[in-house]
């Protein structure tokens, strides 16, 4: 039996079948648009985004066969407003990484009412009053919705908990929208849709070959945690352009969806047969976007060339990274610090720097796993990674090294992908969880070369450069959501 895995990102969609042994094939992926015309505002083009979508769907089936069931996986809380009556959005798709409702998310907290930039709710605001629509008449969805809506032909709604657990507009358990939250900024239920399990029914793909169900809705960093076999526990950390720590967690619904004292937060990671597997998750807010950066300023040609590079020297020779190139996230959130070099001599060459900011990176995805073992109180066997930076050796070691940890690389590089198809056939009956489970077969795993005694060491080190990096535009540093 095989899913057909849709997953949409923050930058680009990709398609692929997944089978029931965990194999991905016939894989395509294009770029969107993604348009930023004033500082802090990212968007994209929903509609470009829904034709993408189907044109890859399309392809995927027409060169790999037919898949049975569908699963949908996509970057959160990016916020779409279109009318009901003519199924068109009403303006651009607001990323999950636009900030231009900081304002307003800010004289909402000063009225009591806490949320962040980054959830679906003052978007939700902000395209409504822009549309000068009546609210009744406009729905409101986050991609897996939209992607869902266009392939049924417009017959489903819904989103599934992992994606409204981060919209701002749920109660404390996600079973249902916060009615207090939708009239504090006028909006109206009749936009929201309806809140399902992640795997559940949501219709059939009808504007695809086979008019396969859709069984599966789920967003992308749980689908990473499911893509590499994290089931009943266990930690994966997805090194993109920023780095997301996800851990099962389980136990009752967290009282609160607000973040918790670690800078840890909530998370659904599935949910199936009205039952839901809570998770925490935690944040680098730049990660990949380091190395890219690297290559931007010419100290290498491509990303991969940083491996090689790093290794060339036997050491960083004193000098340190903090990346903080958009602020530091967990556990800090300190939105006013920026990255910043340390120990810099007339020595330091471009191989130092590179070093320096690979481990700079690894020490902030240790800084994940102690912000998640504080709030647990669990230490982490194991941490299991996937995304780009997972392809870098070096780092890995480093990621190994600095958290005292095993590192298991993923064998699929976007476990996101997978994670979707094998959630598809979950919810269809072709699989179960103990199948999902057992499927977890490493690319590699690296264990740490550093003795207790030294790795303490480096992490007060580090600890004492972090602090040196926070802070540098102190306004933006008080500002908390």
């Amino acid at each position: 039996m095989r899913a057909l895995a849709i997953d949409v990102g923050s930058s680009s969609v990709r398609t692929a079948l997944v089978d029931d042994r965990g194999q991905v094939s016939t894989t395509h992926q294009q770029s969107l648009g993604v348009r930023s015309t004033n500082p802090g505002e990212v968007e994209l083009d929903p509609a470009e985004m829904a034709r993408i979508t189907l044109e890859l769907a399309t392809r995927t089936l027409a060169e790999g066969g037919r898949g049975d069931v569908v699963g949908i996986t996509n970057q959160r809380a990016t916020t779409i407003v279109f009318d009901h009556a003519s199924g068109e959005a009403v303006g651009p798709a607001l990323s999950w990484q636009d900030l231009r409702t900081v304002l307003d998310c800010l004289v909402l907290q000063a009225e009591g009412l806490r949320l962040a930039p980054n959830q679906s709710a003052t978007k939700i605001k902000w395209l409504v009053e822009q549309s000068a629509r009546p609210a009744k008449d406009l729905r409101f969805a986050t991609v897996e919705t939209w992607i869902a809506w266009h392939l049924s032909r417009g017959s489903t709604f819904a989103t599934d908990r992992s994606n409204a657990g981060l919209t701002g507009l749920v109660n404390h358990d996600v079973t249902a929208w916060d009615e207090h939250v939708v009239a504090a900024l006028g909006l109206d239920e009749v936009m929201l849709p309806r809140i399902a399990d992640t795997m559940d029914s949501f219709g059939v793909a009808s504007a695809l070959a086979g008019s396969a169900p859709i069984t599966a809705l789920i967003g992308d960093q749980p689908a990473s945690l499911f893509g590499q076999s994290c089931v009943t526990s266990g930690a994966k950390i997805t090194f993109g352009t920023g780095a997301m720590l996800d851990v099962i967690h389980g136990g009752e619904a967290p009282a609160v969806l607000n973040r918790f004292a670690s800078g840890c937060y909530p998370i659904v990671a599935r949910s199936h047969e009205g039952t839901t597997t809570w998770g925490i998750e935690g944040i680098v807010l730049s990660a990949g976007s380091c190395v890219e950066w690297l290559r931007d300023l010419g100290l290498i040609r491509e990303r991969h060339d940083s491996d090689q590079l790093a290794r060339s020297v036997s050491s960083s020779e004193g000098v340190s990274f903090v990346p903080a190139l958009s602020g530091l996230g967990t556990p800090q959130w300190d939105f006013g610090a920026r990255g910043a070099f340390f120990g810099l001599t007339r020595g330091s060459s471009g191989a130092h720097l590179v070093r320096a900011v690979l481990e700079g990176v690894a020490q902030r995805g240790a800084d994940l796993l102690d912000a998640a073992t504080a709030e647990t109180g669990v230490e982490i066997a194991e941490i299991r990674i996937d995304g780009g930076m997972s392809a870098n050796r070096f780092f890995v070691q480093r990621l190994a090294d600095f958290s005292g940890h095993a590192v298991a690389v993923s064998s699929e590089r976007e476990a996101t992908t997978r994670g979707a198809g094998l959630m598809a056939l979950v919810a269809a009956g072709h699989l179960s969880l103990d199948d999902v489970e057992g499927l977890w077969s490493p690319r590699y795993v690296a264990t740490p070369s550093l003795s207790v005694d030294e790795r303490l060491s480096t992490r007060r080190a580090w600890g004492e450069v972090v602090q040196r990096a926070q802070r540098t535009i102190p306004e933006l540093s008080t500002v908390s959501f």
